[in-house]
């Protein structure tokens, strides 16, 4: 078993979890199965006219590469109002519309974990570019045109896919 995957049992605390599938897993003391499912995460791309809002991120996984503002989706949360809290927190303003894209599958690899992730990609048309402030992990913002987007600057490959998607649209 990698050091990524759960090894103490969330029921009884021993180190006995047995994989018995991809996500499935067997505590040997005490019998108990735990699901190792993905954790749901949303991503916003902000557009004005032709240009899409990029977050630089402000901490590992990614320091320093392109994203959008987005993250976990809290407990007893739905995903538009993880996303809403989101854009709030990372950027300091309040939205109220939001077209839903997609969802991508994604591995984050955070602290010596590796967290299996279903991000889903929202869409948020703005008339004008608001007053933002970069904080919570956006280290600084910038608008970048629909032709000078480099995926591969993304630090993410959900977020490649969900950009790349994006653009075969417009």
């Amino acid at each position: 078993m990698s050091h990524s995957q759960p090894r103490f049992c969330p029921q009884c605390g021993q180190k006995t979890l047995s994989q018995c599938s991809a996500k499935q897993f067997v505590c040997t003391h005490c019998q108990f199965t735990y699901f190792h499912n993905p954790a749901a995460a949303v991503m916003i791309a902000i557009t004005v006219e032709d240009e899409l809002l990029i977050a630089i991120r402000g901490r590992e996984p990614g320091l320093g590469g392109w994203d959008l503002p987005g993250g976990f989706v809290d407990p007893d949360e739905s995903l538009e109002q993880a996303a809403i809290r989101e854009i709030q927190e990372e950027l300091g303003i309040t939205i109220d519309t939001l077209t839903y894209q997609g969802s991508f599958s994604n591995t984050y690899r955070y602290k010596e974990v590796e967290y299996k992730t279903c991000d889903t990609f929202f869409v948020c048309s703005l008339p004008s570019k608001p007053t933002l402030i970069a904080q919570d992990d956006v280290a600084e913002v910038l608008w970048v045109k629909k032709q000078d987007i480099e995926l591969e600057r993304f630090a993410f490959l959900s977020t490649q896919h969900a950009i790349f998607q994006w653009l075969q649209q417009k």
